[in-house]
C-alpha cells in the first residue's frame, strides 16, 4: 500500500509541483503589519507583493504549525487508512518537528494500526523541496514508507544549501549581522555567501566583493561538492526572494558548467516564511552532492 508523502509549505515549491508529484503539504504562518496570513505558496499574497512590502518597511512576523494542527492534519489521512512520512523544516531553524512529533504521537494513539513517521529535513527552502521530489521517486518506485523514511534520513546530509544575499537589510533587522558589519558590508557591496552545515543551520562560510563574484562562487561550489562534479546529472533547483535575474544568472552558469543535468534548473520563490527574515535579494542553489560536514 503507498503512503502520504507530506512536509511543510516551506519546501518552497510551487502548488502545482507538488500537486503533480501527489506531496502534501501543511503552512506555517505569517504576519505582515500586524495581519495573519497562511504561508500557503503566494496564493493570499503574491511573492512581489510581500517583497515589495517588505522593502516598503512593513513589519513581519512568523510562527510555525503548532500540535492541534498538525493533529488534525495527521488524522484526516489515518482516518482513510493511509500512513504518513512527514519530512519537517530544519530544526537548526525551527522548532517545528516537536509539535509534528507530539502531534504523530497522538495521531497514532487515536487509529492504532496506523503510522505517522516524523523526520527532521535538515533542509529548507526549495533543497527541502528537491529532497521531498527525490522521496515521491522512491515512493513511486514502490518504497515501503518505511524505507522511505530510512532513506531520507541516511541520505539527507547529500543535499547541499548554497545561499547568497545582495540586501543585508534584513539580516541586520533579524539580528543575523550586526548593524555595523550591515554598513561595511552595504558601503564595500560585500555579498555573504552561505550555506546548510550537518545540522542544519545556516553557516556563514565567505564574504565577496560584488554580486558578479558570488554568482560564479555559488557555481564553484555545486562544481567542488557535486555527486560527480560538472558531470552531475541529478536535478538542480534554485530558490531566489525578488531577485529573479539573479536567479536565472546563476541557472544559466550551471546548465552551461553541467550539460549532464536531469533537466533544466528549476527555479522557485522563497516562500513568506524563509522570506520574511531573508527579504528580498536571496539567491539559493541546491544539487544533490557529497555529505555535508560542519
Amino acid at each position: 500500500m503507498s503512503f502520504v508523502l507530506s512536509c511543510c509549505s516551506t519546501a518552497d515549491l510551487s502548488k502545482a509541483h507538488f500537486a503533480a508529484r501527489d506531496i502534501h503539504y501543511i503552512c506555517f504562518h505569517f504576519a505582515l503589519d500586524g495581519k495573519d496570513y497562511l504561508d500557503d505558496l503566494g496564493e493570499s499574497i503574491p511573492f512581489d507583493k510581500f517583497y515589495q512590502a517588505m522593502t516598503d518597511g512593513a513589519e513581519t512576523r512568523t510562527s510555525q504549525v503548532n500540535v492541534s494542527e498538525f493533529v488534525e492534519y495527521f488524522s484526516k489521512f489515518c482516518a482513510a487508512g493511509q500512513d504518513v512520512l512527514h519530512l519537517t523544516l530544519s530544526s537548526g531553524i525551527s522548532g517545528v518537528i516537536n509539535s509534528a512529533q507530539s502531534a504523530a504521537a497522538l495521531v497514532m494513539e487515536q487509529y492504532p494500526g496506523r503510522k505517522v513517521y516524523v523526520v527532521d529535513s535538515l533542509g529548507a527552502s526549495s533543497g527541502y523541496g528537491l529532497l521531498m521530489d527525490r522521496l515521491a521517486d522512491l515512493r513511486d518506485a514502490g518504497m515501503s514508507v518505511e524505507e522511505a523514511r530510512d532513506w531520507a534520513v541516511e541520505n539527507r546530509l547529500r543535499l547541499h544549501h548554497w545561499f547568497f544575499s545582495t540586501d543585508l537589510t534584513f539580516y541586520v533587522k533579524g539580528g543575523r549581522v550586526s548593524k555595523a558589519a550591515g554598513w561595511f558590508g552595504g558601503l564595500l557591496n560585500i555579498c555573504p555567501l552561505l550555506n546548510m552545515d550537518d545540522l542544519g543551520r545556516l553557516i556563514p562560510r565567505e564574504k565577496l566583493r560584488g554580486k558578479h563574484r558570488v554568482i560564479k562562487e555559488i557555481v564553484e561550489r555545486m562544481a567542488e561538492h557535486a555527486e560527480g562534479g560538472e558531470d552531475y546529472s541529478g536535478k538542480c533547483y534554485i530558490s531566489n526572494s525578488a531577485c529573479m535575474a539573479d536567479a536565472r544568472a546563476v541557472a544559466d552558469l550551471v546548465e552551461a558548467r553541467f550539460p549532464r543535468l536531469n533537466g533544466k534548473v528549476e527555479i522557485y520563490s522563497v516562500g513568506t516564511t524563509i522570506g520574511s527574515h531573508t527579504g528580498p535579494g536571496t539567491v539559493a542553489l541546491f544539487f544533490w552532492g557529497d555529505e555535508r560536514v560542519r
